[in-house]
């Protein structure tokens, strides 16, 4: 198990290995848009990961791909349809402006 820490609202929840990130993020109470249903497709759900990044799976290509092609990324953006937990450690995720809720 791991722990996510929602900011800036600072909300938590324990999750299990295995877990989507972004189904974490909402089940924790936080708001993410996703259109295209996790497909990668989107970058709706456009978070920075500012704690834990080892916590959760490498990045895919496709959600590599798609991070290529958006605005205002950097080393710890991550797409929260593409990540999962490994269980290994806690993590902590920024929710980012207007598209986060």
């Amino acid at each position: 198990m791991s722990t996510l820490t929602l900011m800036p609202a600072g909300l938590t929840l324990e999750v299990a290995a295995g877990a989507s990130l972004l189904q974490a993020i909402l089940d924790a109470g936080g708001k993410l848009v996703n259109p295209c249903g996790g497909g990668a497709k989107c970058g709706g759900c456009h978070v920075f990961v500012t704690a834990g990044r080892k916590g959760l799976t490498r990045v895919t290509p496709a959600e590599n791909a798609k991070l290529d092609t958006l605005v205002g990324i950097g080393s710890k953006s991550r797409l929260a349809c593409q990540a999962q937990f490994t269980g290994t450690e806690d993590v902590t995720v920024e929710l980012l402006g207007a598209l986060s809720g």
